[in-house]
């Protein structure tokens, strides 16, 4: 049953993501990623990439254990680990291009 749970998880995930990707309503937006009262933004960055940081380690953990053929480890659960880290790094990434251009766009600006 853990798996369906997972599952499901990771479906809001993507959905999450697959909406802040499109630029859907702000509201929509706020309520898959509320933040928590009194930290900043540098604090939220940190903890966004420390988070994908650990998604990768467990995907990688999880593919070594195959690997060596660790019981109770099965493909399925490999593979949607990998596709997690995937999409995890690539809406990061995406975070960080909006971050680097937001900034270009203000230096740019005149004085």
């Amino acid at each position: 049953m853990t798996t369906g749970i997972e599952f499901n998880r990771l479906l809001m995930d993507m959905r999450s993501m697959q909406m802040e990707a499109m630029g859907s309503s702000k509201a929509a937006a706020q309520n898959a990623v509320a933040p928590v009262a009194g930290s900043s933004f540098a604090d939220l960055l940190s903890g966004a990439v420390n988070k994908v940081a650990d998604t990768q380690k467990a995907s990688e953990q999880l593919s070594n254990a195959f690997e060596i053929g660790n019981q109770g480890v099965d493909l399925t659960d490999v593979m949607i680990a990998s596709q997690k880290a995937s999409v995890s790094f690539q809406a990061l990434t995406q975070v960080r291009n909006k971050l680097v251009q937001a900034y270009q766009d203000i230096m740019q600006m005149p004085v």
